[in-house]
C-alpha cells in the first residue's frame, strides 16, 4: 500500500506540476480578483455557485489547448498560422496583444496600489519598479530557474484562504447559497455572470500553456518521444491541469466569499479595484485579514504579468515566423524579436498607468476583447484537437470534446448577452 502510495507522489508530486498549476494561479490576476471582490460584495454567497460550475468547463478547455501544444510541437498561433487564412491569424494575435497589454496595465497599477497602501511613498514608483523587475526575470533567468520561480509565486494565493481563518463565516448559509443561489433576475445579474465567465476563461491561458508545453517537451512527441511517453506525458498533462484549475478557482472561491462575509454584509456593494477591496476590509476585519488581501495582490501580479506578456510574445513570435522561447539568451543575440514582444507589452503597461485613462475602462474593455477573441479562438482549438491531420491518434475523445464544445457556446452564449445588454 505504502509502495503505490510513494509510485503516485512521484508520478503526480510537485515536481511534475508545471504549465497547469502556473496557468491555473495566473488565471487569480489583480483583474480578476477585482472582479471577484466585485461579484461578492455586490451579491454575497450568492455569485460562489459559478465557481463550481465554471471549473469542468475551464479544466477542459486547458488541457485541450495543452494537447494541441505537445503534440503538435506548436503553440496555438502556429496552428492557426499552418491551418487558417492570414486575416484570422492577424486578428486573433492583434486583439491578444491589445487585450494582454491593457491586463497588464491593470494589474500593474493594482500591485502599486496595493503596496501604497501598505507602505505609502508613490504609486507610480512601485509600478516602474514592478514592471521593471518582471520585465528583467523573464529576460534574464534561465527558463528552469524562471519557472520555478513562477511555482513558488503561486503561494501568494494561498493569502486568500488564511483570509478565511480571519473571518466569522456561517458556513451552512454558504452552504445553501451554493446550491440555491438567491439571485434577482435583472441586468446587473448577467452582468456580472459575463464579467466573471470572461475572467475566469480567457484567451491567453489558452496560449501560454500550449506554448508552455512546447517548452517543456522539446519540440512535441516526434523523434525523440516514444508512444508510452506521449501517452504518459498526456496524463500529467491531465492531473496538472486539473489541480491547476482546481486551486484557480478553489482561491476564486474564498475571494468571494470573503468579500462577501464582510463587504455585502456591511452594506459595501460597489468594489472597482482590487485595492480598493483590500481597503474597505481593513476597518471590517482588521489589519491582519487587509494585510493578506493586499499582498496577494502583489504576489498574483508578479505571477500574472510575466503570463500575460510572455503569452503575447509566443502568439506574435508564431505569427511572424521567429524562433519564440524564453529559453534564448538575448545576450548572445537570440530571440530580440520574441523578448521585443514581452518588453513592449509590459513597458506599454506600466506607460499606460501614468495616462488619464480610467483603470477600471480598461479592465471592462479588456475584458470585451478577451470574451470576444475566446469564442473563436476555443472554435479553432475544438476544430484542430479533432482533426487527425493536426492531432494523429492522440484527438481529444468524447468526454473532452463535449466540455470543450459545451465551453465554447457558453462562451458564445455571454458575449451575445454582452453585446445586447451593453
Amino acid at each position: 500500500m505504502n509502495k503505490h502510495i510513494r509510485k503516485l507522489g512521484r508520478q503526480f508530486g510537485a515536481q511534475k506540476l508545471g504549465a497547469g498549476l502556473i496557468t491555473g494561479a495566473a488565471d487569480d490576476d489583480p483583474s480578476g480578483i477585482a472582479t471577484y471582490s466585485q461579484a461578492g460584495a455586490q451579491f454575497g454567497f450568492s455569485m460562489l455557485w459559478t465557481m463550481i460550475f465554471t471549473l469542468p468547463l475551464m479544466t477542459a478547455i486547458q488541457i485541450i489547448s495543452a494537447r494541441i501544444g505537445y503534440v503538435t510541437g506548436q503553440g496555438l498561433a502556429a496552428n492557426i498560422k499552418a491551418r487558417f487564412p492570414r486575416p484570422v491569424l492577424l486578428g486573433v494575435v492583434g486583439m491578444l496583444l491589445v487585450a494582454n497589454t491593457l491586463n497588464i496595465s491593470a494589474d500593474i497599477a493594482a500591485m502599486a496600489e496595493a503596496l501604497w497602501l501598505v507602505l505609502g511613498g508613490s504609486a507610480h514608483v512601485y509600478a516602474v519598479t514592478f514592471g521593471l523587475f518582471c520585465l528583467v526575470l523573464q529576460v534574464f533567468l534561465p527558463y528552469q530557474s524562471y519557472v520555478r520561480w513562477l511555482k513558488w509565486l503561486t503561494l501568494a494565493l494561498l493569502s486568500y484562504v488564511a483570509v478565511i481563518f480571519t473571518l466569522n463565516i456561517h458556513w451552512w448559509q454558504v452552504a445553501r447559497e451554493v446550491v440555491h443561489p438567491q439571485l434577482p433576475g435583472n441586468h446587473d445579474v448577467l452582468l456580472m455572470v459575463v464579467a466573471v465567465f470572461g475572467t475566469t476563461i480567457s484567451p491567453y491561458l489558452f496560449f501560454w500553456q500550449a506554448s508552455q508545453e512546447v517548452e517543456d517537451s522539446s519540440g512535441g512527441p516526434g523523434h525523440s518521444h516514444t508512444e508510452g511517453e506521449v501517452r504518459r506525458h498526456l496524463r500529467r498533462i491531465k492531473w496538472d491541469t486539473v489541480i491547476g484549475m482546481t486551486f484557480s478557482n478553489l482561491i476564486a472561491f474564498f475571494i468571494i466569499l470573503s468579500t462577501a462575509a464582510t463587504l455585502h454584509a456591511a452594506g459595501i456593494h460597489d468594489v472597482q479595484t482590487s485595492a480598493q477591496a483590500a481597503e474597505a476590509l481593513r476597518p471590517l476585519a482588521g489589519n491582519l485579514t487587509f494585510l493578506l488581501f493586499s499582498l496577494g495582490i502583489i504576489g498574483t501580479g508578479l505571477l500574472a504579468v510575466p503570463v500575460l506578456a510572455g503569452s503575447a510574445a509566443y502568439a506574435v513570435a508564431e505569427a511572424a515566423g521567429w524562433h519564440g522561447s524564453l529559453s534564448l539568451r538575448l545576450d548572445r543575440g537570440e530571440g530580440r524579436g520574441f523578448y521585443g514582444v514581452v518588453a513592449a507589452a509590459t513597458l506599454g503597461g506600466v506607460i499606460l498607468c501614468f495616462t488619464h485613462t480610467d483603470p477600471v475602462k480598461e479592465l471592462f474593455w479588456a475584458a470585451v476583447i478577451n470574451g470576444v477573441i475566446a469564442v473563436p479562438i476555443m472554435g479553432v482549438m475544438m476544430l484542430l484537437a479533432t482533426r487527425s491531420d493536426a492531432m494523429g491518434q492522440h484527438v481529444i475523445g468524447k468526454r473532452l470534446r463535449w466540455l470543450g464544445w459545451l465551453a465554447t457556446v457558453l462562451m458564445a452564449g455571454t458575449v451575445i448577452a454582452m453585446l445586447v445588454t451593453a
